[in-house]
């Protein structure tokens, strides 16, 4: 795939076309038109086409470069190197050797660069690492991370409600500005070096929720991938959002996002579902949305470890001679090493840890003296007063403990409350007999699987360790949080209920003894887990989906509506058009015999209209185009023959079909005929009941009973309970109902039972073929309905000029409501735009009936 740079702005500092020997090929220079980006010249693609290679743009919050500060100014006081504990290198690393993919980084440094300094700084990150520096002002930066991002959207997405001004920051709409402002700015400078036709574009995390939303209302085919990295919370926490619609949309414009488990992507359904209206559909193993025609796929995997990084860490001489340390600290003195590894904040569940191993010490004696809980305790990411007092807490339960059963060669609590090496804290991993993690909420927490992979170890920290060889069998325990994202992923762990103290001590003393063999098992099985699934496995499979999902991008029809963050992209065929007014009035004039067949509600009723009876208007709309002697127009409804028939008891010349075409009649004062054989009704007795069953277990459910069909309608209830419930009725009905001539469907917020071959397409079939019969060849068809049922019209006469049906110059107008995938070939956007049409055709008709009496 040819890969070609839009822009890069920096060239307008240089003035000069940079030439960046890395990147392999030329990034153009940009105009100077704030806005307006120049496509490449012929030369410029065909001249990078032999040597480009696909490439990804990973869009996060932080770049994975460290800075380091130097005497001098510009980019000479500056000293840059990877950052090797960051997931967004590990990936790239992790992928390298098997694939040729190119990546480039858009995100922000740690340290705040001088103003001075920026444009060498970037050019310098650009040319050498292929990173794209975002440079926030402080004080917008502290809104945006210390202020939006750690204060409001962290704690709430870890359940964390604002009740009071102490649980969490209120929402402040000048910090969500400034959020948006960031992800505008983040939006700008991927600008810099991206190629819309060509690149794939990866953001990560919560921190750019609404940068989907800007970069495709710039580039409407871009290829997005987004992955949340914490967790999403359940609907009843998101809706206190105040712009959760705003951050739902975003999202959805993305085309793949993923999540660490299903319970996360549940939840973030379930909001859809709840607060767009929106169903999901799983096929054929992938989840996705139909969002304005696009499908947004959803992809769950958890993130792994890079295992070639871990196992190089445990080769190295420094974590040999910390294990050989660590050794001699606990092992050779009799002692059991548990360890628990956590940032210091309030999430993780330190101090539940520590009153669980202070529980353990009191309820089993046997233990004191032998067993120590190791806690190193990373730095908080944020700050605040939470951080400090989680600190001042574990700190005072630290020395209680070790005051009420410390010995003189005995701690029973080691906190270590300093930034480790990343070898000391494998070493850590390699002597302890029990990794614990007790979380109260957390993303995904990828400790365990480090130090599952860290027990396996190496031939040479066996010797340490007093192995015999390293085929010896190895052995390791987890305890861990039900409420973190890994575990579901490690089966052989001790899941536990952090808040549950006692649960949690009697788990870590089940962890110390339980049997060798059984431990090894345990180890065996999460080691094969976590080494088939590392950072590459999980990045690659990513990037597939990608893929696979934006495959079908370049056949699309695009186009944007809306304003603001509440922007998407309507995907739709390059057929399906707008039913222009000109072109439909000029077939209406030219042609003398006209089938028109319209649906009701949604078509010509709106959905949401709480008096579903025909306005005046409408009426007089519809004896106009029925007075014309060349026109056989037809009401196609679901609603039964009696209702239709008072409500349009006035237009004389109106052909009705009630119950979905089961009952017809041609004019007013005609008798109701069956478009099929009559049917036994028996099957009412069996379906009614079952119905009944969910009525009154779903709360704002109703039934709807007609002459031929049952209809179970949950519009009123929760929607996905409903949903739920009537997926469920689907199965019931269609298992107790398989020996009667019945179909049982589902529609919008309904489950119908209805006679067998009964459907919209058989009354358009009919009313054609009498036509004909009657020397009648129809060369004007227009159709208007608005949901699945009606599917089955636009389907017969789409292929009514194959069989015959109609003149061979027929003009042929099947139109839907609303711009969706459909059969249909002609959209129009709601009932006000269809009501108008018809108003126009009727004009039409009247102006020609006039001139002919004028003659």
């Amino acid at each position: 795939m040819v890969s070609k740079s839009y822009s890069n702005l920096l060239d307008l500092v240089s003035g000069e076309p940079p030439s960046f020997a890395g990147l392999g090929r030329r990034i153009p220079r940009v105009m100077t038109v704030s806005g307006i980006v120049p496509d490449l010249d012929d030369s410029d693609s065909d001249s990078s086409s032999s040597t480009a290679r696909e490439r990804t743009i990973i869009v996060a919050n932080q770049l994975p470069i460290r800075a380091h500060r130097l005497a001098g100014t510009g980019a000479a006081a500056w000293s840059f190197s990877w950052d090797e504990n960051s997931l967004l290198l590990q990936l790239k690393d992790a992928i390298a050797p098997h694939s040729d993919m190119e990546f480039i980084y858009v995100g922000c440094l740690r340290d705040e660069i001088p103003l001075s300094d920026q444009d060498e700084v970037a050019q310098t990150l650009l040319e050498t690492f292929k990173c794209v520096p975002a440079f926030i002002p402080s004080d917008l930066r502290t809104r945006f991370y210390h202020g939006f991002c750690k204060q409001y959207l962290w704690p709430l997405f870890h359940y964390m409600l604002p009740l009071s001004p102490d649980l969490g920051g209120r929402f402040d709409r000048f910090l969500w500005q400034a959020y948006v402002s960031v992800n505008k700015l983040f939006a700008d400078k991927l600008l810099e070096v991206i190629n819309p036709d060509d690149d794939f574009v990866w953001v990560h995390d919560y921190h750019l929720m609404v940068l989907p939303t800007f970069l495709r209302k710039r580039f409407n085919r871009i290829k997005l991938g987004f992955f949340l990295h914490s967790p999403f919370p359940s609907s009843e926490i998101y809706r206190t959002l105040p712009v959760r619609e705003e951050l739902l949309r975003a999202l959805l414009n993305s085309d793949l996002i993923g999540f660490h488990t299903f319970d996360y992507a549940r939840h973030f359904l379930s909001c859809c579902s709840r607060m767009l209206g929106l169903s999901y559909e799983s096929k054929r193993g992938y989840i996705g949305l139909e969002y304005y025609g696009r499908t947004v796929s959803i992809k769950i995997l958890p993130v792994g470890i890079h295992m070639g990084q871990l196992k190089s860490v445990l080769s190295l001489p420094e974590t040999e001679a910390k294990v050989k340390e660590l050794v001699e600290q606990y092992c050779d003195r009799g002692r059991v090493m548990l360890l628990g590894v956590d940032d210091m904040d309030i999430f993780k569940g330190i101090s539940l840890k520590l009153l669980a191993m202070e529980q353990l010490l009191v309820q089993h004696p046997k233990w004191r003296g032998k067993v120590v809980l190791v806690q190193i305790a990373n730095p908080a990411r944020g700050k605040g007063k939470d951080v400090e007092e989680v600190q001042a807490e574990s700190f005072a339960m630290v020395e209680r403990i070790n005051e009420a059963f410390g010995q003189e060669d005995y701690t029973p609590v080691v906190l270590i409350n300093k930034p480790l090496q990343f070898y000391e804290r494998v070493a850590h991993y390699v002597v302890a007999e029990c990794c614990l993690v007790t979380a109260v909420r957390d993303g995904m927490n990828l400790i365990p699987y480090e130090y599952v992979i860290s027990r396996q170890g190496n031939e040479n920290l066996d010797l340490v360790l007093g192995l015999r060889s390293n085929s010896a069998p190895k052995k390791s325990m987890l305890v861990l949080s039900e409420f973190i994202g890994c575990s579901p992923s490690l089966s052989g762990a001790i899941r536990v209920n952090p808040w549950n103290v006692d649960a949690v001590a009697d788990a870590m003393v089940s962890a110390l003894e339980l049997a060798e063999a059984e431990k090894q098992l345990r180890h065996e099985k999460h080691y094969r887990y976590v080494s088939t699934h590392d950072v590459g496995y999980w990045a690659n499979s990513f990037l597939q989906d990608l893929e696979r999902t934006c495959r079908d991008h370049i056949r699309r029809r695009c186009w944007g509506i809306g304003f603001g963050l509440r922007f998407r992209v309507v995907a739709l065929d390059p057929n399906f058009r707008k039913l222009s007014m000109e072109h439909i009035v000029s077939a209406y004039r030219r042609t003398t015999t006209r089938a028109i067949l319209l649906d009701y509600d949604g078509t010509l009723m709106p959905q949401a209209s709480i008096d579903k009876s025909p306005s005046a208007k409408s009426i007089e709309i519809l004896n106009s185009l029925c007075y014309d002697k060349n026109n056989m127009v037809f009401l196609v409804s679901a609603r039964s023959r009696k209702t239709l028939g008072e409500w349009f008891s006035p237009c004389e010349n109106l052909g009705i079909a009630a119950e979905h075409g089961y009952f017809l009649r041609l004019k007013r004062d005609a008798e109701w005929e069956t478009c099929v054989p009559g049917t036994d009704s028996s099957w009412k007795q069996i379906a009614e009941p079952v119905m009944k069953l969910y009525t009154e277990t779903t709360d704002g459910s109703t039934i709807e009973e007609k002459e031929t069909s049952l209809v179970w309608c949950y519009e009123d209830a929760d929607p996905d309970f409903g949903s739920c419930q009537a997926k469920e009725l689907l199965n019931h009905l269609d298992s107790v109902l398989a020996n009667e001539p019945v179909s049982v469907k589902s529609g919008h917020n309904n489950v119908e039972v209805k006679p067998q071959g009964v459907s919209k397409g058989l009354v358009a079939q009919r009313l054609l073929s009498n036509m004909r019969q009657k020397g009648l060849l129809v060369d004007f068809v227009l159709c208007i309905g608005d949901d699945r049922s009606d599917e089955d019209m636009f389907e017969v006469i789409s292929t009514a000029m194959a069989c015959s049906s109609l003149s061979s110059e027929a003009e042929v107008f099947a139109c839907t409501v609303g711009k969706k995938p459909s059969k249909a070939k002609y959209y129009l956007d709601d009932t006000a735009q269809i009501v108008r049409l018809l108003q126009g055709l009727a004009s039409v008709s009247e102006q020609m009936r006039g001139n002919l009496l004028s003659v």
